[in-house]
């Protein structure tokens, strides 16, 4: 789920200027700047800068300014003053910067009075002040930053785009949002489910570490720095984006964040693969714990996140041949158990169970498979199974041991007669055949002893003579089976221990052939 981009973090846009900032710029300094009133809001954010004398200039504000004035119309008009100050206040002003002069020698106290009770920031410079140079030195980085932001903003649409007409993942779409972002990037369901994730993995493990409880609060905005973005088209909304941590401006965040939304739903709605979101998930998690590339632990957050119970359980690791994920996913649904089943990367889907540790796991697993056999009518269907486990660090060697199970019996479970559920104990010499295939020695072994039918091409008698072997050597059976009389298959057996040149009524010379034939079979599939 988490990877790292091989090209370089793009840095996020720095942040707008704080007042704070703005009085430390060396044009200001030259003005000996001194806040009298409100330095609790030194922090607002500067959206512009605005030169007015009127008295009544809240009106002509829409937010955000930072108000330079001399005063030259309030002075000796307390009234009006105090008016004045509220009036920004109103119009969520910045700040205000006093030009002292002739108009105000010093700090007026009714308007350091009235802006300490709003919370405005007061400010005053002490020595004259070309206020053009203070609005050129301002309102040119704010529009370096706008125009940052906007370029922002389409280097991500058009990066996103060219990545969903090339047909890329889902994965490869989000580490690009993280690439730009600099921060975690996690995509959720509308229960908050984890789908998916990208950033540095150190950083996304901390952001899952207490999923359950952030993620309600950060989908409220209860987060600083936790920009949302709603994925959904045709009046239905189906998930959420979020940028944790994101380090620049918010409104900058957002803007990338609505982008890269947007880009996941075009990518959804062109059906950028033929899994849904959930169902990859699943299949990047499993597929992780299986291979065994990231340790377990490691992956606890992820499953956590993803909604798997994973505190006091019970896992129960299963492999299931032949069977579609949304089968099984519904069956998991129906019988009320938890658990995730993905396809994985080699064709086979697995189960991954998690139980309350009260409740018995082994006959849990045997109604599991003996629904999935009256569900999908197939009467041979079965479940592969390892041991139950109680530590998740033991979860990834118990789906390898299923896999293997359910390798061994692929394609021989009606022939063995095999129970719904089979373990490791019921594979017996099938089972070790199996590990061993990749075995030369065990390769040269197989073809040297089946040679003589290998050779001819012959795959009606290599049929029959597996049969025979599966059978336990009945020849009633193998007859009723290849729809032959007994004289037509004897004539068949003979042919076959002519091109081998064994006897096949010799025990040791028929199990050598049939463990042939099983490395075989095992090196084929």
């Amino acid at each position: 789920m988490t990877t790292t981009s091989a090209s370089r973090p793009a840095a996020p846009p720095e942040p707008a200027l704080s007042v704070r900032q703005v009085l430390t710029l060396e044009r200001v300094l030259a003005g000996e700047p001194e806040v009298v009133a409100g330095a609790g809001g030194l922090d607002r954010a500067v959206r512009w800068v605005h030169v007015a004398e009127a008295a009544d200039v809240g009106v002509m504000l829409t937010g955000g300014e930072m108000v330079l004035t001399t005063g030259v119309l309030l002075a000796g008009d307390e009234t009006r003053q105090a008016e004045y100050i509220r009036s920004l206040h109103r119009a969520e002003a910045a700040a205000v910067v006093l030009g002292l002069g002739r108009a105000f020698p010093a700090p007026p106290e009714v308007m350091r009075r009235a802006a300490e009770r709003c919370g405005l920031p007061l400010v005053v410079l002490h020595r004259p002040f070309p206020f053009a140079e203070l609005t050129e030195e301002v309102q040119s980085r704010l529009v370096r930053r706008k125009f940052a932001a906007v370029s922002l903003s389409e280097a991500v649409r058009t990066d996103l785009t060219a990545l969903i007409t090339a047909g890329a993942p889902l994965q490869r779409l989000l580490d690009e949002v993280a690439r730009h972002s600099a921060c975690p990037v996690v995509l959720t369901n509308l229960a908050h489910r984890v789908l998916a994730t990208a950033g540095e993995r150190s950083a996304v493990d901390d952001v899952l570490r207490d999923w359950e409880r952030v993620a309600r609060q950060a989908g409220g905005g209860a987060l600083d720095a936790w920009i949302s973005a709603e994925l959904g088209g045709r009046g239905e909304r189906w998930g959420r984006l979020l940028l944790c941590g994101y380090r620049g401006e918010a409104a900058t965040g957002r803007l990338l964040a609505d982008r890269a939304a947007e880009a996941l739903v075009l990518h959804r709605m062109l059906g950028g693969s033929a899994l849904s979101w959930e169902e990859q998930s699943a299949q990047s998690l499993l597929t992780d714990l299986v291979s065994g590339v990231v340790p377990a632990r490691q992956l606890l957050p992820r499953a956590r996140a993803a909604g798997l119970p994973v505190n006091l359980r019970t896992f129960v690791p299963l492999v299931v041949p032949d069977a579609a994920p949304a089968v099984l996913d519904r069956l998991l649904r129906v019988l009320g158990l938890s658990g995730l089943a993905a396809e994985l990367a080699d064709g086979v889907t697995a189960v991954l169970l998690s139980l309350p540790r009260d409740r018995p796991a082994d006959a849990l697993t045997a109604l599991f498979a003996a629904r999935l056999r009256e569900g999908t009518g197939r009467p041979d269907a079965v479940v592969a199974a390892a041991d139950p486990h109680t530590v998740w660090e033991e979860v990834p060697a118990g789906l390898r041991e299923a896999r293997h199970v359910a390798e061994a019996v692929t394609g021989s479970s009606a022939a063995l007669g095999l129970p719904a559920v089979v373990r490791l104990k019921d594979v017996h010499l099938r089972g070790l055949v199996r590990l061993l295939r990749e075995n030369p020695h065990v390769q040269s072994f197989a073809e040297r002893e089946l040679d003589g039918l290998l050779c001819r091409a012959e795959p009606e008698l290599l049929e029959v003579l597996r049969t025979y072997l599966a059978t336990g050597r009945n020849k009633s059976r193998t007859a009723r089976l290849h729809h032959v009389s007994r004289p037509a298959l004897y004539r068949r057996l003979e042919a076959i221990q002519g091109r081998l040149g064994v006897d096949l009524d010799d025990f040791e010379q028929a199990a050598s052939v049939h463990i042939a034939l099983l490395a075989h079979d095992a090196q084929q599939r």
